[in-house]
């Protein structure tokens, strides 16, 4: 099932960079003579050790941080969620209301020898702004002016409505404990990723000058003046400059690698150690470095031994630039990035419904070939990739075929240009014009778009490639609304209602401006329920609605790749945006210790 959504694919995203092409060369490996592995997510800046602040996610972010900060859980190879690591593990104690244990490993600290401890995993509820600092700031008059509204204290790039609004009470537990216990006000169908990696609140503490027991009891009696301090602190971070690594104390890791003092050089590389104070099986490498390496740089710099692990976007060329390396190796597979062209539906778009409407919509979808773009662009980098007729559910998933069946007919799997030219005529636009819009600089997209206009002049459409470098950004066009169709893609990973943002009245990632009074009802279904078989009855309700109102059209599912140095054991593909670097603490290179 496709799940949680980041932008990327079809385009470089700062949430997930996939590469372009290089050029071969010779490659010279002397097993077990390494003691340093080299991988690239980009060319990035890595945004400090706090990852969940909105200016710091990001791809090398995670990249980075993910090394050094363990969960309870993780994502295997095929994108099947398992908990229980060396942090700890939980147990649902009960559906209603729902309510689950937490039990942190006896012997897990942070570097240092600090233990970790139910305050850490308080203070990332807080840091999530929860309703009852909101009331504080009001009681204490910290509002905006002009709207008379309360400000999240923690810059936190999560939602509140994900975990603090559902948890009104926060982890229950006492200060000192290796267990906690979360209760949901409401049912929660992705409660298992709601609880991750607790940063530390001794540092906070520490740099407001209280102790950790303290700025718990603080937080626990809603004490706003305590709070507000340890949100400026917890937002402040990451403020030292690129290049400068805080003092270790005040970025202790908690996962199997550590910062190293002197090896942040900006806007080159960050590089990880060993932590002494990890309490899992040692790190296969003693050191990792995570390289800024543009996109179309990277196949070069795998064949100079530059890099020893990379991931560009799958294309022929680069498929073949690897096979051509020598002393190289080569991995192949599906992922869970599917592309897709979304509609506009807002008043500057040409399909708004008071102007081209459904009618225009249904046009283009008679006249884009998909089957064409499929057979000429991805079959030949995976032989067994298909037309996707669904947007929550992927061929791979056992339930795909019965929701494709329930909710789409397969009127638009191939072009019919009769159709089409019907289509717009009873739209009432005469010479339609649609702005295709995507991140510029993917050949494979302008491929795509090349094919969408060759076949759609023939039903009277013209199609204006609006391609742009800042298409994807914040500011850029696509949030802005400068465009007809956007063609990108959404990486799938691990929770069930994610796509709630993204199709229901007002959702966050819904800039698409679609509204039907159905599809939002059966998200709240989904919602509110932990029932597996209401969840998927409701998908096929909301995938026929998508379809019936043609929300956009889903093409493919990306296929991925992986290139690394032979000698090094353990590299593994992951079909979810965590990629290849999900166990890279087990990356070593033969022989070496």
């Amino acid at each position: 099932m496709k799940k949680a959504y980041s932008m990327v694919g079809a385009f470089a995203a700062a949430a997930l960079a996939l590469g372009a092409c290089g050029s071969s060369g010779k490659q010279e490996v002397k097993a077990g003579s390494k003691n340093s592995i080299s991988y690239s997510p980009g060319k990035q800046e890595w945004g400090g050790y706090n990852g969940s602040t909105v200016e710091a996610y990001s791809t090398t972010t995670g990249a980075v941080t993910d090394r050094v900060q363990t969960g309870f859980g993780y994502y295997d190879p095929q994108g099947v969620w398992k908990h229980g690591t060396d942090l700890g593990d939980y147990k649902k104690l009960s559906d209603d209301p729902l309510t689950v244990e937490y039990t942190v490993n006896e012997k897990a600290v942070y570097q240092g020898k600090t233990p970790i401890t139910c305050e850490d995993f308080y203070l990332d509820w807080v840091s999530q702004n929860p309703d009852w600092i909101l009331e504080g700031q009001k009681a204490a008059g910290a509002v905006d002016e002009k709207s008379g509204e309360a400000q999240p204290l923690f810059n936190h790039v999560s939602s509140p409505e994900g975990y603090a609004h559902p948890v009104s009470q926060g982890p229950q537990c006492n200060e000192g404990e290796k267990k906690f216990t979360v209760k949901y006000d409401t049912v929660y169908p992705d409660w298992e990723l709601n609880v991750g990696g607790p940063l530390p609140s001794h540092v906070i503490a520490k740099k407001i000058g209280m102790s950790k027991q303290d700025l718990f009891k603080a937080l626990k009696n809603k004490d706003f003046a305590v709070a507000k301090k340890a949100a400026e602190a917890w937002n402040k971070w990451n403020e030292t400059p690129p290049g400068k690594l805080p003092p270790a104390e005040e970025i202790p890791s908690f996962g199997p690698f550590a910062l190293k003092q002197g090896g942040w050089k900006a806007k080159q590389y960050v590089t990880l150690e060993r932590n002494p104070d990890w309490w899992g099986e040692k790190a296969g490498t003693k050191e990792l470095v995570i390289k800024q390496v543009e996109d179309d740089a990277q196949l070069q710099a795998l064949a100079n031994g530059d890099l020893n692990v990379i991931e560009p976007q799958a294309t022929q060329d680069s498929i073949d630039r690897i096979k051509k390396t020598p002393n190289v190796t080569l991995l192949q597979g599906p992922t869970m990035v599917w592309e897709h062209l979304d509609y506009n539906f807002g008043s500057n778009s040409v399909f708004a419904e008071n102007k081209g409407g459904i009618n225009l919509r249904k046009a283009m979808a008679y006249c884009v070939p998909r089957s064409e773009i499929v057979e000429k662009l991805i079959k030949p980098l995976d032989a067994k990739a298909q037309v996707l007729n669904a947007r929550e559910y992927f061929p791979t998933d056992k339930d795909y075929e019965g929701v494709v069946k329930a909710s789409y007919n397969g009127e638009y799997d191939k072009v019919n240009i009769e159709k089409a030219k019907e289509h717009v005529a009873a739209s009432g636009i005469k010479n339609p014009t649609v702005r295709i819009g995507y991140r510029n600089g993917n050949p494979r997209c302008a491929e795509t778009v090349a094919l969408i206009t060759a076949s759609c002049k023939k039903a009277g459409i013209t199609i204006k490639d609006n391609s742009s470098a800042k298409f994807m950004d914040d500011g850029g066009e696509y949030y802005t609304g400068q465009w007809d169709m956007a063609l990108f893609g959404w990486n799938g990973s691990g929770q069930i209602v994610s796509g709630q943002n993204i199709y229901q009245t007002g959702g966050q990632q819904n800039k698409s401006e679609y509204s039907n009074k159905t599809v939002d009802a059966e998200w709240k279904k989904i919602a509110g329920t932990l029932d597996k078989g209401v969840w998927l009855e409701s998908k096929k309700v909301i995938e026929k609605q998508l379809w019936d109102d043609l929300f956009g059209l889903p093409l493919y599912v990306q296929p991925g790749i992986v290139g690394y140095s032979n000698g090094l054991e353990n590299v593994k593909r992951n079909i979810t945006q965590k990629q290849v670097l999900w166990n890279a603490e087990k990356w070593k290179w033969k022989s070496a210790k």
